[in-house]
């Protein structure tokens, strides 16, 4: 268990550039040959010489050629518009179902941008040499020595489980970086939810592509019925076991944690939760 850093005085105003970020980072604890999943509000870390990229660019200077940096890259935007009021954040009225079905296009790995996972991930998917699994909700990008590992055979009824990039993740000892944002964006938690028996599902939907003339599918599959809800409360008591590092990367409050560890304290915390309705 690494023990907690302590936070340094914020110098306002001040531009941040490659190597300051590098040494924030450092300094939180993430360290050379590390896997992390990361996720972020770039506008927390404050002004950056050079934006997203160069945030990037200080993760992968500190992960080095033996590290590989991933970001969650979903879109689930790619869904029924009678579910638009919760992927999209608005509605539309049922007699305009049909026709906007019609319009949502196939998800392409190589093409579809994020949707709703900011900045930092959109620079880490359309990165160079980056890989992206191919489920056409919950996708993860990833850069470096283990990104075809992490990305590769997501299988496509499987959003966040056993066969999503989450549990190869556990199985490389990754760790997790909040940057700038809390427990409520944590991806990991939800590999917690598939390994309680008994955990409701539910029916999604999605387009996906197809041979041609068809061009594109209509998708449909069961899978754990995904609920972020409870996720504050959950790391709040995951964060007094003392297992997270704290810090800040320029202006950014940051959690630093063993994704295994997160995930198996999070199994015992749910599992003790009223099943959700």
């Amino acid at each position: 268990m690494r023990d907690a850093v302590r936070r340094r005085p914020v110098v306002t105003g001040a531009l941040r550039g490659r190597a300051d970020l590098a040494a924030d980072l450092r300094r939180l604890g993430l360290e050379a040959g590390d896997t992390v999943l990361v996720h972020s509000a770039l506008h927390t870390v404050g002004p950056v010489s050079g934006g997203a990229g160069t945030v990037v660019d200080a993760l992968l200077d500190v992960l080095g050629p033996g590290g590989t940096l991933v970001a969650y890259t979903q879109t689930p935007d790619n869904s029924h518009p009678s579910r638009w009021g919760l992927t999209r954040g608005y509605s539309v009225p049922e007699e305009r179902w049909e026709e906007e079905l019609a319009r949502v296009p196939a998800f392409d790995p190589h093409t579809t941008p994020s949707f709703g996972v900011g900045v930092l991930s959109e620079a880490v998917r359309t990165r160079p040499g980056a890989l992206r699994s191919a489920h056409p909700q919950s996708s993860f990008a990833a850069l470096g020595a283990q990104a075809e590992y992490v990305t590769s055979d997501h299988a496509l009824d499987c959003h966040l489980g056993e066969e999503s990039p989450l549990a190869r993740l556990e199985k490389l000892g990754a760790r997790v970086l909040l940057l700038g944002v809390g427990f409520g964006v944590c991806t990991a938690f939800h590999l917690a939810e598939y390994r309680i028996p008994g955990y409701p599902r539910h029916t999604y939907s999605c387009a996906v592509a197809a041979p041609p003339p068809e061009g594109r599918r209509w998708y449909e599959y069961a899978d754990a019925l995904l609920d972020s809800s409870p996720f504050p409360e959950l790391g709040a008591g995951y964060e007094t076991t003392g297992a997270v590092r704290s810090g800040r990367i320029g202006r950014a409050d940051c959690r630093l944690f063993d994704l295994g560890q997160a995930v198996a304290y999070a199994v015992g915390w749910l599992a003790q939760r009223p099943a959700v309705e």
